[in-house]
């Protein structure tokens, strides 16, 4: 008995799932019964809604009609047929196929076999209770509502679409005028009526106006805007009375059912008749466009123009044009301008527009180089125009200035220009400018530089003459035109255009080479071409200055041109040759750019002569300071793979990128495929040869022992060489010098105690060490520079002034002084009176803060951020 009462129990717990299931049931037997009646019914209304019945005869709305409502009918007796209503017992089946093991039906059986076995009974029991559990717990069975097999052409989806269409572009009124076909009220249908829009110009991007919804008797209406009207009924019950559109002349009848016209004016709109309507039209303008120059023309020297501009409009600008005319009033008319210009038609370049974004104000630039027209450094007048949608153009902006070209700084290069622009000016001039030409080639020897060029020169004057001889014709102009041009290149540039060329070609097929993966021999014939090529580059530009002086050399450079000298290319090749060395291809093509950037812009730094034995001292001990960090790195990134193994390589926390820092190290074990003894910070001082040296004795080194050996060698090895630096240390007898010598000599005995921790496989000591050996360093080259201050000061009042001008004219980018031989430096003694810790981190501070500074110069920015990565 307690068994029953579990199980009805069980059953009264499903009555709600089983009730949801039944409706699920209805819903999806609904749906396929009844899924082409509604789809029919969609369609319909959608074309009711979308006014269809107002476009075709009554006719055919009728036998549509019909076609509808037989499908209708149709579709709904066969969706009856089909539909039957779901059972309680079919949800149960429904609910039990969702349960593991059908408990439902299990509850409802009985049994049939071991009733009078207690036993049997008693299992019956438990597991009739077990499916009771696992019956309240179910939940009400989802319904199957997808009808894809029953409707494989999707026409359902077809019939919602076009109800959406109706219920976004149509109106549920339309609806009601298919009563008006009705056979009682066929003599309404055609009755009076009409239907009206009003459609702004689409570069306005307004919407379209229903004049039946408009409740306003004054429309503001947009300029340009088309109205279109449609009269109903009988011919002449309604009639258009308009003023709006200003037409004249012939004009179609007023009764006509069909009218379109556009809105120019104020006026009124009337229809007249039965159910006619009446509107005053307010006519909003289409305001003209408008530009204006706002700044004069900026020119390079290689005779690019910058014309800066604004324009605006209220619904965008779409078009402009410059127009550059030749300010006769304003030339200066001597010499060869003397004489009547010939014509010449008037500079048309279109404006640019902003590609994205508003154009209903906006500001750009117009970039164009007419350094080889006719009118270049003549003064001219700019007149820019520009036009909206509408086609409407805006009045001129006019603006008078010199039409910049390319400045030649070359006389004879400058002289050529002038008698080009003399013969452009007018073919009246070819005789004068073949004396002019003659007289310059008298004693050529004094006056051009090039035998080419002289050649080139002489080869113009007899087609010149010769041209002369049968009349000059404008084609002839234009070609001699032409080949003054390019003399006057070929004098100005000289034979930098071929060492440029020549450098140009090398670093191309550099980068080529490093793209295409090319091997290491290739690599380093290519390098050893780009470093020709740079030297020859160098000492043509630097003959170059000294022939055009020193003004001259200034007026060509920009206020950020960057400053170089022959030293600090040859670094930035030797950094571009190690980073191909130790396969970083990606950083070598950067590096590359750079250079490439910074040579177009360059400036060769004059030095002094040879460094002085102190100031080789201070860079030789600044190598080994370097190298010791170096050492010092690896040291304690292979400490830190001690403790923890699964570490990548070189890539530690804290630690200074893969080659413990740039330029300092070496690279570590592993990195690119190169050898570990390969040290990336030699080749770079004073001693290339020796470094050089170094660094392949370390190589050799690598393969025979472990990675401590290998350090432990290279210790000894920047041990002895600190040791050669000691013997030729300047300052002897002084006490600035005594010091400088103790503190390395505190080096050297902290190297010996690195090397010896190191051998020991003790790397902890050795870091310690190596800490002492740096510290000790510092101290010396402190000491070293103080001697060096002292010993200056001492010196010669003439020579120390001399020197201090000489360095005020070589700045690098960050305003400090350039030393001999283009090293780094300052006139101020920073080494006294302050601690230079704290002035090292303000120096650093300064650095990271102008780095922040997103407005500075670009080239500014990359040097400040390896000053970062350096130190």
């Amino acid at each position: 008995m307690a068994q029953r009462h579990g199980i009805e129990t069980a059953l009264l717990k499903l009555r709600l799932p089983v009730l949801l299931t039944q409706c699920g049931l209805v819903a999806e037997r609904t749906l396929r019964a009844f899924w082409p009646a509604g789809s029919v019914l969609m369609l319909g209304a959608a074309l009711l809604m979308l006014g269809v019945q107002d476009y075709v005869g009554v006719e055919l709305v009728w036998a549509a009609g019909a076609i509808f409502a037989l499908a209708l009918l149709a579709t709904l007796y066969i969706g009856i047929r089909r539909f039957h209503w779901p059972s309680r017992d079919e949800a149960l089946v429904r609910l039990d196929k969702t349960l593991p093991g059908r408990p439902i039906q299990a509850l409802l059986d009985e049994q049939a076999v071991g009733a009078g076995d207690s036993a049997s009974a008693a299992v019956w029991a438990a597991h009739q209770q077990r499916m009771a559990d696992r019956a309240s717990r179910a939940q009400p069975a989802r319904p199957d509502l997808r009808i894809a097999r029953r409707d494989p052409f999707a026409l359902r989806y077809v019939a919602m679409l076009a109800l959406a269409v109706a219920l976004v572009f149509g109106s549920i009124w339309r609806v009601s005028s298919v009563t008006e076909m009705t056979p009682g009220a066929a003599q309404a249908a055609v009755g009076p009526t009409w239907e009206g829009w009003i459609e702004p110009p689409r570069y306005t991007g307004k919407p379209t106006l229903y004049l039946a919804d408009m409740d306003s008797d004054v429309i503001e209406v947009l300029q340009g805007s088309r109205i279109t009207l449609r009269l109903y009924g009988q011919p002449g019950e309604l009639s258009l009375v308009e003023s709006v559109s200003g037409r004249v002349g012939e004009l179609p009848p007023a009764a006509d059912q069909m009218h379109e016209f556009d809105v120019n004016q104020d006026g009124e709109l009337r229809i007249e008749g039965s159910g006619g309507a009446e509107w005053a039209i307010a006519l909003i303008e289409d305001e003209l466009p408008g530009v204006e120059v706002t700044g004069p023309p900026d020119a390079e020297a290689l005779g690019q123009m910058t014309l800066p501009y604004s324009a605006h409009d209220d619904y965008g600008v779409v078009a402009g044009e410059a127009v550059i005319t030749l300010d006769l009033g304003a030339v200066d008319r001597r010499y060869g301008l003397s004489s009547e210009p010939q014509p010449r038609d008037d500079i048309a370049v279109p404006l640019p527009m902003p590609i994205a974004g508003d154009r209903a104000a906006f500001d750009e630039n117009l970039i164009e180089d007419f350094s080889q027209h006719a009118w270049a450094n003549l003064p001219v007048t700019f007149s820019l125009v520009v036009e909206d949608a509408a086609g409407q153009k805006s009045a001129p902006a006019e603006f008078k200035a010199v039409l910049p070209g390319r400045r030649f700084f070359d006389p004879m290069a400058a002289a050529v220009i002038e008698m080009r622009r003399d013969l452009l000016w007018t073919r009246e001039n070819a005789p004068r400018i073949s004396q002019i030409m003659r007289a310059v080639s008298h004693r050529p020897d004094e006056v051009f530089r090039s035998e080419t060029a002289y050649l080139r020169f002489r080869t113009i004057l007899r087609r010149l003459e010769t041209m002369m001889d049968y009349g000059l014709k404008a084609e002839q102009q234009a070609e001699l035109s032409q080949a003054m041009w390019d003399l006057a290149i070929l004098l100005e540039e000289g034979d930098l255009s071929d060492a440029l060329e020549r450098l140009r070609r090398a670093q191309e097929r550099l980068a080529e080479a490093m793209k295409n993966g090319a091997s290491d021999e290739e690599i380093a014939e290519l390098m050893d071409e780009l470093r020709r090529a740079t030297d020859e580059y160098m000492r043509q530009l630097a003959q170059q200055q000294q022939q055009n002086g020193e003004e001259g050399e200034q007026q060509q450079m920009s206020e950020n041109s960057m400053q170089m000298s022959q030293d600090d290319l040859q670094r930035m090749m030797d950094r571009i040759q190690e980073l191909m060395e130790q396969g970083r291809m990606a950083e070598a093509q950067q590096a590359l750019q750079e250079l490439q950037q910074m040579m177009e812009n360059m400036r060769v730094t004059q030095g002094q002569g040879g460094q002085s034995p102190g100031e080789q001292a201070m860079q030789g001990l600044s190598e080994t300071l370097r190298e010791q960090q170096g050492l010092s790195d690896q040291a304690f990134r292979d400490l830190q793979e001690q403790f923890n193994p699964n570490a990548q390589s070189g890539q530690s926390e804290n630690n200074e990128g893969q080659s413990g820092g740039q330029g300092r190290g070496q690279s570590h074990q592993g990195q690119n495929g190169q050898n570990p003894g390969e040290n990336q910070g030699q080749g770079q001082g004073q001693n290339p040869g020796q470094n050089q040296g170094q660094g392949q004795a370390q190589g050799d080194q690598q393969g025979q022992g472990g990675m401590a050996e290998n350090l432990a060698q290279r210790q000894r090895e920047l041990r002895d060489e600190l040791r050669r630096q000691q013997g030729n240390l300047p300052g002897g007898g002084t006490e600035e010098g005594q010091a400088a010598r103790d503190a390395l000599d505190r080096a050297g005995r902290a190297m010996e105690g690195a090397e010896d921790s190191l051998r020991r496989d003790d790397l902890a000591e050795a870091i310690d060490q190596q800490s002492e050996a740096m510290e000790a360093l510092r101290e010396g080259m402190r000491a070293l520079g103080e001697a060096m201050a002292q010993q200056e000061q001492q010196s010669q009042p003439g020579q120390g002034m001399a020197e201090g001008q000489e360095r005020a004219r070589n700045r690098d980018p960050l305003g400090r002084n350039a030393g001999s031989n283009g090293s780094i430096g300052t006139d101020e003694n920073l080494l006294q009176g302050e601690d230079v810790y704290r002035r090292a981190r303000e120096l650093l501070d300064e650095i990271r803060r102008r780095t922040g500074e997103g407005e500075r110069p670009q080239m500014e920015l990359d040097y400040l951020e390896r000053l970062l990565d350096r130190f």
